[in-house]
């Protein structure tokens, strides 16, 4: 074995990045998080870790709503911003166009082409000071430029990536093969 042991750090690139949206005392507050991930398909559940010193995290326990706004390359400015400030010292009500679907109290930020409204199914203390939210989708939001055949399309989107650890941002490549069919002829060479 030529591997170099690395440590226990989470090296599961790449990290999207979506802004967290929720009601704070009565204002939409948005964080930047990249720990984000789909955790059941039907129905639709995604999770993501958080710090419990979040000042979103009061809304999203109160209200027991958030929401998941996956934003461009386009938007890295903004999103870098939302996410070095706190909601603690920084009033970001009135940093994104806000919206409001079925669960009127999720906010979500128009400028960003997908959006998910989530209802809190589980807070889970990971102790450490981090909690991880589990949320049931309620429903998604698109904005038509970014769709292909009625689906979200990844490559009009251009979504933003994290790289943890050395702290840049990245974007998407071009597709290299299609799931579910480049494999289905494989065979391992024995040789």
């Amino acid at each position: 074995m030529n591997k170099n042991k690395i440590g226990n750090k989470p090296y599961l690139y790449p990290y999207p990045v979506v802004l967290i949206g929720a009601e704070v005392d009565g204002k939409p507050n948005f964080m930047t998080i990249a720990f984000c991930g789909i955790v059941n398909i039907n129905p639709g559940m995604i999770a993501f870790g958080a710090s419990q010193k979040h000042y979103t995290n009061k809304g999203i326990t109160k209200n027991q709503t958030f929401s998941v706004n996956i934003p461009t390359q386009d938007m890295l400015e903004i999103v870098d911003y939302a996410g070095i400030y706190s909601g603690n010292t920084t009033d970001k009500s009135e940093l994104f166009n806000v919206f409001y679907g079925q669960l009127e109290n999720a906010p979500l930020i128009n400028d960003c082409p997908i959006n998910m409204e989530c209802k809190v199914l589980q807070i889970v203390n990971l102790g450490g000071g981090h909690d991880i939210f589990i949320g049931e989708i309620i429903e998604t939001y698109a904005t038509p430029e970014y769709l292909k055949d009625g689906l979200p399309d990844i490559e009009k989107i251009k979504p933003l990536l994290f790289s943890m650890f050395d702290n840049r941002y990245f974007s998407i490549g071009n597709a290299i093969g299609q799931a579910w069919s480049d494999g289905k002829d494989y065979k391992k060479n024995n040789s």
